[in-house]
């Protein structure tokens, strides 16, 4: 079973959404699916009108285009949220299928379109996408009088008492406010996404106790400044073939026949098992960490460059980017402080002296030709992440001051090291 843990925790309000596995029958099931494929069609349908008025306002003031041109009267307000809404009404008249799904419902998918608009004109990137069959996985119920969770069962409105495998319980105080109902696998396969609520004062967790820094790489998955490592497993990789076995048989059948469709489905969830026990690692590799250390230091990498890099695809296998936000939440959650440092040059840089050592990526020994300080790479880089990362918020801990006051980071005091550097540059 895997679920899905997130927090956005400020100092009076905790949020927490729990993931758990749903087992609709057979009827519950058609009506999800013909759910989901209206609210597609819904989304595609405001995202219309909102491309058509942008498009009437492209045009000069004294010339339209010869080609064609989107004729909408200039007194003709912007296609907002809150007037979409008000159409849905009408909507249904015109389309009485709208009245099979639930108001709520259809809201929050036009809720859904406008906060990617807002997202897009903050970032002025990622404009909202029209959405191809399958490609909508979920729709939302943004509130319930009472709670919807009896026993073994989730009642949602009009569709009735699902069965729900509550295999961790609520916690005691937490308002349950929202219910998104998610499909994988092509449908099948259906969780609830659970948002809780407590009002309760967070206070901001400080830097404390023993402190360490991590390298994320390809050879070891995870180096810390202790010299202790974690092998990646190749999760992709080593079931690559299988993979390949079923995505050859998908591609022989005739497409969407219902053969096709059941191969499909096949691949689908080796997929699914795959990206499960990809983060079922990465939380327990979390966890190590937050038993090891107090205060963890990690790399702001660029993961979304790293992704279309040369080596890109064993590093969408390794999944850097939702180890760290996986590492962030279970921090937080145990009471350990987390924080990201700048990653240029961490590899390059001699954690001893603090002199630069070019080398390439297959050079996998640090040996440093001032100090003559030598390691593995990985392990001179999570130490140079330690120190950035003390520089950042650890110049006040005790634990890692000498005696005469100095700061200390890896056993040799950190001013010693800069100033051996300063007298020999």
């Amino acid at each position: 079973m895997t679920f899905t843990d997130f927090a956005c925790y400020g100092r009076t309000m905790l949020t927490m959404n729990y993931t758990y596995r749903l087992y609709p029958d057979a009827q519950q099931q058609s009506l999800m699916k013909e759910w989901l494929e209206t609210c597609r069609r819904l989304y595609n349908y405001a995202l219309r009108e909102l491309k058509d008025w942008l498009a009437s306002r492209k045009c000069l003031a004294d010339k339209c285009s010869l080609e064609k041109e989107y004729i909408i009267p200039a007194d003709a307000p912007f296609p907002s949220y809150q007037s979409q809404q008000d159409a849905l009404p009408k909507a249904k008249k015109k389309y009485p299928h709208l009245t099979s799904v639930y108001s709520q419902v259809l809201q929050t998918t036009i809720r859904r379109l406008h906060d990617t608009w807002e997202n897009f004109q903050k970032r002025e990137f990622g404009f909202p996408r029209f959405k191809k069959f399958g490609q909508f996985k979920s729709f939302v119920f943004p509130q319930f009088k009472t709670n919807p969770v009896t026993g073994c069962h989730l009642r949602l409105p009009k569709i009735g008492d699902v069965r729900i495998n509550l295999h961790r319980p609520i916690p005691d105080g937490f308002v349950l406010k929202q219910v998104r109902v998610l499909s994988k696998a092509r449908g099948t396969e259906w969780y609830a996404v659970v948002t809780l609520q407590l009002n309760v004062s967070i206070p901001d967790t400080s830097p404390h106790g023993r402190m360490i820094g991590i390298d994320l790489g390809l050879e070891r998955f995870l180096t810390t400044s202790d010299n202790a490592s974690v092998e990646r497993p190749k999760f992709l990789k080593s079931k690559h073939r299988k993979l390949k076995l079923l995505q050859r048989r998908a591609s022989r059948k005739q497409k969407r026949s219902n053969n096709w469709e059941k191969s499909q489905i096949k691949v689908a969830k080796f997929h699914h098992n795959i990206a499960n026990a990809r983060k079922d690692f990465h939380y327990k590799t979390a966890h190590q960490l937050c038993d090891q250390a107090q205060t963890i230091f990690a790399e702001d990498l660029n993961t979304v460059g790293l992704n279309r890099g040369m080596l890109r695809k064993d590093c969408i296998d390794a999944s850097w980017g939702q180890f760290l936000s996986l590492t962030q939440w279970v921090c937080w959650k145990r009471g350990a402080f987390f924080q990201r440092v700048n990653p240029n040059g961490t590899s390059q840089t001699c954690p001893q002296c603090l002199a630069t050592v070019k080398k390439d990526l297959s050079v996998r020994l640090h040996v440093c030709p001032e100090c003559k300080y030598e390691t593995h790479r990985d392990h001179a880089a999570a130490e140079m992440v330690l120190i950035r990362g003390y520089e950042i918020v650890g110049r006040d801990s005790a634990e890692l001051k000498e005696p005469d006051g100095s700061r200390s980071v890896g056993g040799e005091s950190l001013d010693k090291r800069r100033k051996s550097r300063n007298v020999s540059s």
